[in-house]
């Protein structure tokens, strides 16, 4: 097998070409112990079933890709809003590899994180050498003036101690007793990306701030601090800085990597750029309070920021969609006395047009749809004010009051009167529910693609097309650079979601003399 130099084929045809395809089939035959083609379809069908559905949701020991990430994935991502901060994950060198090619692989971005590689030795004896030798080389070879150190699986089942850890290495020399290194302990085994991001944030807050209180005020130095917990959208960073920049709001945003994670090439590599300063940190007590944008997400920053700062924490949802944005809005309003500006009055209306517009084609539609919290929350809110119907709400990383206050939202509306909230359930029950109640579309990450492939096995009155809004997105470019926030993000949102419904509409009626009464030129 040759590939010609004037004629070289990706992966896809070439597996298609004769030899390859000769290949395979002789792997098949000679090396793989198949069983036969009748008994898989039989097994398919079957597990397409409703008395499989049965089964499945009874499955207590096992889950099958699990619409979530580990707590390590979220200290990462935290510790790149924070200007020139190295993330060092206290654990074994594949962990982080794993963190670096997630991000690599959704931002299209390298990434910057290093490990202090913890092997059988350490997991016998303890991790504190690794510590040692790690804190030092990292701060010699990448120059941080912060290293934000979290844990894998293997030193908390151990029962590592950061701080006595961290503490130690400062008395050996390795690094200086005032150098900046926030921790946290975030256990893979328990929680998820979203509590990583949660206590790393707080491990930030608490380093820079518990004990240098005295002094602090709320209010004084005028600002209002926004912490977007774990976010992937970098538009959404965006959206919020032009926001309050039109409100002429004085503002922090408490981790902000938008532009680590988005360098331009231009010739310098940059390992770090942008970020929320220092100085930034130290002066965000000062605040007049602290709106957490994920407030689901964030449970153990917003406990610190009322106990230690004192800060009345805003009881409002994630922007997102009509409503909600308008509700944040208002009370940024209030908080700072500043008028909501024309140019934001407008682009609301310019929204409200567009659902106008946009409505008749999604009025009806039933959706499926999945991922983190405050995420999976606010798209329903926002279906149901475009009048679609989510069927099937799941999210695997939220609790009981979560899962109650959805089902509240989609109970107040008259299109959320036949939809079910999942939590704790992960995408092979997501599989069931489209199989056994069939959506019109599905909204999440690039994992959904493996179901929309299995309901189209079944035939093409099955398939349920997938709608990537979430994360990660792995198998699409530059989607990460958009937003969902604001009304800016529901823009973004309807046409994204519209243009699904239309473009389905389009492969369904393109048979000639067939179908294609309703092939129309202008919807």
């Amino acid at each position: 097998m040759s590939q010609a130099i004037d004629n070289i084929k990706p992966s896809y045809p070439l597996f298609r070409d004769d030899d390859y395809k000769a290949s395979l089939a002789n792997k098949r035959q000679m090396f793989e112990e198949r069983i036969s083609e009748e008994k898989i379809k039989e097994t398919f069908e079957w597990s397409t079933s409703v008395e499989y559905k049965e089964l499945n949701f009874k499955r207590e020991a096992l889950t099958i890709n699990p619409a979530k990430a580990c707590q390590p994935l979220g200290a990462v991502l935290c510790t790149l809003g924070f200007e020139k901060a190295l993330p060092y994950v206290h654990g074994s060198q594949g962990c982080v590899a794993y963190f670096r090619t997630y991000f690599n692989r959704h931002f299209k971005e390298p990434i910057a994180c290093v490990s202090d590689s913890m092997t059988e030795d350490a997991a016998v004896f303890g991790g504190q050498k690794n510590m040692m030798d790690g804190l030092e080389n990292a701060k010699a070879l990448y120059k941080p003036e912060i290293i934000a150190v979290s844990t894998t699986c293997m030193a908390e089942v151990i029962g590592d101690d950061l701080n006595a850890f961290i503490t130690n290495s400062k008395k050996d020399g390795r690094i200086p007793m005032d150098f900046p290194t926030p921790f946290a302990h975030t256990p893979s085994f328990v929680g998820s990306h979203t509590t990583g991001w949660d206590n790393m944030f707080e491990g930030f807050m608490r380093h820079f701030t518990l004990n240098t209180m005295e002094g602090k005020e709320v209010g004084k130095n005028g600002k209002i601090n926004l912490v977007p917990g774990f976010e992937t959208y970098l538009g959404n960073f965006r959206v919020m800085k032009r926001m309050m920049k039109e409100m002429d709001v004085d503002f922090t945003l408490l981790s902000d990597p938008e532009e680590i994670l988005d360098t331009p090439s231009d010739g310098e590599y940059r390992m770090y750029a942008g970020g929320t300063t220092i100085a930034e940190i130290k002066d965000a007590p000062n605040a007049k309070t602290t709106i957490l944008l994920q407030p689901w997400q964030l449970e153990k920053t917003k406990t610190f920021l009322q106990n230690t700062w004192h800060h009345e924490i805003p009881k409002i949802n994630i922007p997102m969609g009509l409503e909600w944005t308008d509700e944040f809005l208002l009370k940024i309003s209030e908080l700072t006395g500043k008028p909501i500006p024309d140019s934001l009055t407008k682009e609301r209306g310019r929204l409200v047009d567009m659902i106008q517009d946009s409505h008749t084609w999604l009025h009806g539609k039933k959706f499926a749809l999945w991922g983190d919290p405050d995420f999976v929350m606010g798209m329903t809110k926002f279906l149901l004010e475009l009048g679609a119907e989510p069927i099937h709400v799941l999210c695997n990383n939220a609790n009981k009051r979560w899962a109650k206050a959805v089902k509240k939202i989609m109970e107040d509306s008259p299109y959320g009167k036949d939809g079910e909230v999942y939590i704790g359930k992960d995408l092979w029950h997501m599989r069931s529910l489209v199989f056994t109640n069939k959506p019109d579309f599905m909204i999440g990450n690039s994992y959904g693609k493996f179901i929309q492939r299995d309901t189209l096995f079944k035939g093409k009155e099955f398939e349920v097309p997938l709608i990537r809004i979430g994360f990660p997105i792995f198998d699409r470019h530059h989607l990460h650079r958009m937003t969902t926030l604001g009304y800016e993000g529901a823009m973004y949102i309807l046409t994204t979601l519209v243009n699904a419904v239309l473009e389905r509409l389009d492969e369904e009626t393109r048979q000639m003399g067939v179908t294609d009464y309703n092939y129309d030129l202008v919807r």
